[in-house]
């Protein structure tokens, strides 16, 4: 190690930093993401543009605007029915699905008991079973129940199918979650179950609403259990109402096109609402200090 010295009454300049050049973007970079954004963006506007476009008119600009499609779904077709019936199918199975996931993940995560890798392997090879290929045996078990043409059918139907990844997922966050924090919670006379509450519990805010999210939007968009389940025109769904703008020779575009409109008013709310809980940690900061 050198040191330098200076002779007394002069003065040193330091060195200069190099200044940053700020490299302007090239066109290698913004030529995809334009083509990406186009190609994911053009469908939407299309879909708006025969939604709020006048009938007979052909121009790509939907000038003047009306909701003359948008009153004809959501009144004439029934899609105000079919909205609420969406909603509470949504709702039941994200509840449902979250519940129940999260005491299974908590069991799988904090247990160590015989059979739980083959349990976890044995969930995830459901997900390569599809949906299809259990339309008959879940419609011969709720004709025995008695829940055909019921929404219920359709509630159970998702939370079974959503369950399995679900609980893989649940049980993956759990686990990153330090072990110590509950035992400090136990030191403190919490029980296991309080610990859990007040302590674990709040640091799954992002895995749980992750969860609750996907099972939604799945129950929202799911077509073929809607269809095969439901039999009276008062309980379909919003995928189910869409198919009936469709006649057998022709199809009403710009009453399609409102239904599409109405039917992604609630995935992008969703999106809009939890895009800020998928991206934060999960424990961030639990053990510091």
């Amino acid at each position: 190690m050198t040191l330098t010295t200076t002779r007394p009454g002069v003065r040193t300049q330091a060195p200069r930093t190099p200044k940053r050049t700020r490299r302007r973007p090239r066109w290698e970079i913004w030529a995809p993401l334009g083509l990406y954004l186009a190609f994911t963006l053009v469908p939407f506007y299309w879909m708006l543009l025969y939604a709020f476009r006048p009938a007979g008119e052909t121009g790509i600009v939907p000038w003047p605007l009306t909701t003359e499609h948008v009153t004809k779904v959501w009144t004439d077709l029934g899609f105000q029915t079919f909205f609420v019936n969406s909603l509470k199918v949504g709702a039941a199975s994200l509840v449902f699905t979250t519940v129940v996931a999260l005491t299974g993940g908590y069991a799988l995560a904090r247990y160590d008991f015989r059979g739980r890798r083959l349990f976890m392997v044995a969930m995830l090879c459901t997900q390569f079973i599809p949906g299809a290929m259990m339309l008959i045996p879940l419609f011969q078990v709720f004709r025995t129940l008695e829940l055909v043409d019921s929404l219920w059918s359709l509630i159970l139907a998702e939370t079974v199918f959503q369950l399995p990844l679900s609980l893989i997922l649940l049980s993956g966050f759990i686990r990153n979650v330090p072990v110590e924090l509950e035992e400090a919670a136990w030191i403190d006379g919490c029980s296991r179950l309080r610990g859990f509450l007040l302590v674990v519990l709040p640091l799954l805010r992002p895995g749980l609403v992750a969860v609750g999210s996907f099972a939604f939007i799945h129950s929202w968009n799911n077509f073929l259990f809607a269809l095969m389940f439901l039999s009276s025109q008062d309980k379909y769904t919003v995928p189910v109402g869409l198919s009936y703008t469709i006649g057998e020779y022709s199809a009403d575009f710009g009453a399609l096109a409102a239904g599409g409109v109405i039917a992604a008013l609630p995935v992008v709310a969703v999106f809009a609402v939890i895009q800020k809980y998928l991206v934060q940690g999960m424990s961030a900061g639990a053990v510091k200090g």
